[in-house]
């Protein structure tokens, strides 16, 4: 069975199948660059960049497209309090943004459109709406005829006298339909405009992600992703506006990551509750950030508890330090392993990972997966004669893989670090020869002191049958 993707718009598990088997397409709503992202932001990042890693490492190439809104009635407005132009606050939130995203670990998509580079693809797929009679004209302001379209709802599943709740609309009595949304506002004074066929003006919201699609994926994409927040309105209008234009599917995958919660309620600005990303990156690791925001499956509410955080710190703290302790093994390309019941293990968890992320990327449980062959690798490294290096090189190997997909062990990162890394494992196992010594003379005073000193660097001595081991501790 290959990889399978609960997709929103049937409500069902389906097999997935690239419409091109050469590339699969993914877009991503990206940001509205008004403020830092908080960590429910961080969820959608996340879990994008998931999904990506996963699809590659099963055989894919992937093309990911992330916006920027950085054109928005928000924006405008924040600008205003902060006596700044919207381009110039547009832009240092982008720059956060990435910054934020790659302290987070996130690779960068492919490409990253901003809205206000594509102004020109925007009046053009307005102008075709227009001439389907699918949009009019208000004094210099577009807007959508929602009738026009009759599967209009087929996302959020609403029912036509419900299909306001929730919407960002504009209240606007000359409009046709109160359902009717903005393509194309006309100039206030003061705000920032561009010129188009129906006077000074600016993009709606939906539009913008509608003409950014279809400029760098083609009319038809295969997964769609966003937060549950935007499945309705913005998805459903990005679809009714597509659809309508091209006569093409817009979307065959709607991935939707539910929300972050915080003291029981979902995290968001517009709630006052939000822990910026940059200020929780500042107080735990980015890999326990990661590990956290992936411990539930993504479709699952997730609550954001200091409980949860430390709950990750001290597992990844587990998985570090036995990787750690494994990459000696790594190189290792010869030895014996039928007898080796670790071998068996490291299969299995190939396995599980990989059912686990093929049934709708669930992290959950591929995490469980990679933590019990961590519990079974501590014990053989317990007793390290019991277990073959080969069979240790190859558990290094199978978890390094893995832990790749999901980001929370970042070999690269730490090759980086890797000659102060290398001088670090090199001092401490000098001490441990001095202390060695020092215990083979009966100098427990030595032996203890370094021992001690070591303890306050938060590097613990472990003495066994067949000698002194040492792990970085909490």
């Amino acid at each position: 069975m290959g990889i399978q993707i609960y997709n929103s718009l049937s409500r069902q598990l389906e097999d997935f199948v690239p419409l091109n088997p050469e590339q699969v397409s993914i877009y991503s709503c990206g940001p509205t660059v008004y403020d830092y992202i908080h960590m429910g932001n961080a969820r959608t990042a996340l879990v994008t960049d998931i999904i990506r890693r996963y699809l590659e490492y099963r055989g894919h190439t992937v093309k990911l497209v992330q916006n920027l809104t950085d054109i928005d009635d928000k924006i405008i407005n924040r600008a205003a309090e902060l006596g700044i132009t919207a381009k110039q606050l547009a832009y240092e939130n982008g720059e956060a943004f990435f910054e934020d995203s790659q302290r987070l670990g996130i690779h960068p998509a492919d490409v990253h459109p901003k809205a206000t580079d594509h102004i020109p693809e925007m009046i053009s797929l307005i102008q075709t709406l227009l001439e389907k009679k699918a949009a009019y004209i208000i004094d210099g302001s577009v807007y959508y005829r929602v009738n026009r379209f009759a599967a209009y709802g087929k996302l959020s599943n609403r029912k036509p006298e419900d299909l306001l709740a929730g919407a960002r609309v504009e209240i606007d009595e000359r409009k046709e339909d109160p359902r009717d949304f903005d393509l194309w506002k006309a100039a206030k004074p003061g705000e920032p405009s561009w010129q188009s066929p129906w006077g000074e003006g600016r993009p709606g919201w939906h539009i913008e992600c509608s003409a950014m699609a279809m400029k760098h994926l083609g009319t038809t994409l295969d997964i769609h992703v966003g937060g549950e927040d935007l499945r309705f309105p913005h998805h459903e209008n990005e679809i009714a506006q597509s659809e309508m234009a091209t006569g093409c599917t817009f979307a065959r995958y709607w991935v939707h990551i539910a929300f972050l919660n915080i003291d029981g309620r979902r995290m968001g600005k517009s709630e006052q509750n939000f822990i910026l990303l940059r200020d929780a990156l500042d107080n735990y690791p980015t890999e326990v950030i990661r590990h956290f925001l992936i411990s539930a499956h993504y479709r699952h509410p997730l609550d954001y508890n200091r409980e949860s955080l430390m709950k990750s710190d001290g597992a990844f703290r587990r998985l570090s330090n036995c990787l750690d302790t494994l990459k000696k093994y790594d190189g290792q390309e010869e030895g014996d392993t039928a007898t080796s019941p670790l071998q068996h293990a490291i299969q299995e968890m190939r396995s599980q990972f990989t059912a686990a992320m093929d049934t709708d990327f669930n992290t959950a449980q591929a995490l469980g997966a990679i933590f019990t062959l961590v519990s079974k690798v501590n014990r053989s490294l317990s007793a390290p004669n019991e277990t073959p290096p080969l069979v240790l090189a190859q558990a290094y190997r199978a978890l390094t893989e893995t832990c790749q997909v999901l980001g929370i062990y970042d070999t690269e990162a730490r090759n980086s670090d890797g000659d102060n890394v290398e001088q670090r494992d090199h001092l401490i196992n000098f001490l441990l020869e001095i202390r060695q010594d020092a215990r083979s003379r009966k100098d427990w005073d030595t032996s203890d002191k370094i021992r001690d000193r070591l303890k306050q660097l938060n590097i613990e001595i472990q003495d066994t049958r067949e000698g002194a081991t040492w792990k970085i501790v909490s």
